[in-house]
């Protein structure tokens, strides 16, 4: 009953974030960036949260508990890529972003940046925002009905509609700053759960039973898990290091960016993310690993690896602790689900309606029709999240390696090179996107088995970046564009 009970209130306290986020929300502005007001705990605790999501608490650590350390690579990555994305993105998205006719969404920036390709930009960079965010939506909502599964005892389909219920619920009504502020709660009850449950681990057997018992069950399986470099190629490091190259692309965390106060914030953000991320990757590999050691020494047999954190919880703590655990989980799926699900629904409406269809629309009127896009994507990511064998991991991987591969090298190219044409940009974005979509399959077809084990966002960001830079050789740059350019990066000059 008292996990029930923490669990309600938790969801009680995110609806009411909503509520008063609603009241909050005065134009079309406030409910997609808030009003470009953020300050920086804000902005790194967003920026995490809608990060790291239901693959930080179950994917990482199901897939430590299976393969040991030697998964751990992602983390690395991803910590390298946080970092430079700070550095090298952050605060010029933010400065650019508001001189380029305050673009609210990266696909308007992108039309107003290469004005030349404006609607085609427009259409080619929201189209593909729309089909990789509905999957990474799916993994969210998949991630979403084990937790409800597990903790309520439900069936997946309807276990599936309760888990989305609550992040739709806050979504619609109250929008990024909903979004925000509650991803401020979760990110801290999320970095609370995954220092906590290895401590525990730690407090309830001592190191020696934790490397005996591994030691045991690698006997039995084969797997030395404490070998970070077990039967992991080349091939398997590039591909687990080069996660951190998605961060350049993903619209969810670059809008954290662009939704800051100020140059400056950005800078604090970046040291309180980077923290709060290295704590939480530490945590979610320690969690998959001392699970795994823990559940060996108590000779219990876990048939869902993704669920390791969920059931060392159960088996550790007091009901009443497990309920805040528990919430975390919910929280690290909610955050990212949220943010995806308020990124496809500026895409069609700030992008489609309004840019093709709407013109003069009343900020109210973008409102409402944002809200209801939100209520149509989740709908499509329901569908898609059906099958109760759906991996997080694996969907997560794939949308991440999509918007990585089409948006990365574009954005930094936009903000660091006054000679990319609007051709390129084009071009570079297409085939950075289809590369992801055809390199295992071609690979395979060819009979070059290894080469589609490479994480496909590797090829698909050198693609865009050799299409994207070549193609500006034979397009020249109209003078116009390249002093707006030259303003822009003043403007960041002056306010760094």
């Amino acid at each position: 009953m008292q996990i029930y009970i923490t669990f309600g209130l938790y969801l009680a306290i995110i609806l009411g974030i909503g509520l008063y986020a609603y009241r909050s929300t005065k134009n079309f502005d406030d409910y997609i960036l808030g009003g470009r007001k953020m300050g920086s705990f804000v902005t790194a605790m967003s920026a995490g949260a809608s990060d790291m999501s239901g693959w930080l608490l179950m994917g990482l650590p199901g897939a430590i508990f299976l393969s040991g350390l030697s998964e751990a690579w992602i983390a690395v990555g991803l910590t390298v890529g946080a970092y430079l994305n700070y550095r090298v993105v952050a605060g010029r998205l933010r400065i650019f972003t508001e001189k380029y006719s305050n673009a609210l969404t990266l696909p308007e920036f992108f039309a107003q940046r290469f004005p030349r390709q404006k609607k085609a930009l427009k259409i080619i960079s929201s189209g593909i925002i729309l089909f990789f965010f509905t999957i990474y939506c799916a993994s969210g909502v998949v991630a979403g009905a084990k937790l409800f599964q597990s903790l309520l005892g439900l069936e997946y389909s309807t276990a599936l509609w309760l888990g989305a219920l609550a992040t739709i619920t806050y979504t619609f009504i109250g929008g990024y700053l909903a979004v925000s502020w509650s991803d401020t709660i979760q990110a801290s009850l999320m970095i609370f759960a995954l220092i906590l449950a290895p401590v525990m681990v730690l407090l309830n057997i001592s190191w020696d039973e934790i490397t005996m018992s591994l030691e045991a069950k690698s006997a039995v399986t084969g797997i030395p898990y404490s070998n970070w470099l077990h039967n992991v190629s080349g091939i398997g490091v590039v591909s687990a290091l080069a996660w951190g190259l998605g961060y350049f692309g993903q619209p969810h965390i670059l809008a954290r960016f662009m939704a800051a106060d100020s140059v400056a914030s950005l800078e604090k953000a970046r040291q309180i993310g980077i923290s709060w991320m290295f704590l939480c990757l530490g945590g979610a590999v320690a969690v998959g690993y001392f699970g795994l050691a823990y559940f060996t020494t108590q000779n219990i047999q876990l048939y869902n690896a993704e669920a390791v954190f969920i059931e060392l919880s159960k088996a550790m703590f007091n009901p009443w602790i497990v309920g805040i655990v528990l919430s975390a989980i919910l929280a690290a799926v909610m955050s990212t689900l949220s943010a995806q699900l308020l990124m496809c629904s500026a895409a069609i409406t700030e992008d489609f309606y309004k840019g093709f269809f709407r013109k003069g629309a009343s900020s109210l009127e973008l409102v409402w029709v944002g809200r209801l896009m939100v209520l149509l994507i989740s709908v499509v990511a329901i569908a898609i999240a059906q099958d109760p064998n759906s991996k997080v991991m694996g969907l997560v991987s794939y949308a991440w390696a999509g918007f990585g591969a089409a948006f990365g090298p574009v954005v930094i190219l936009s903000l660091f090179n006054r000679n990319i044409s609007s051709k390129a940009a084009l071009w570079g974005m297409l085939s950075g996107a289809i590369t992801v979509v055809v390199w295992s399959p071609l690979m395979k077809y060819l009979g070059w088995e290894d080469l589609s084990h490479l994480y496909e966002i590797v090829p698909g960001f050198l693609v865009c970046s050799f299409i994207t830079i070549t193609s500006s050789v034979f397009a020249p740059v109209h003078p116009k564009v390249m002093e707006q350019f030259d303003a822009a990066l003043a403007e960041f000059e002056a306010r760094r």
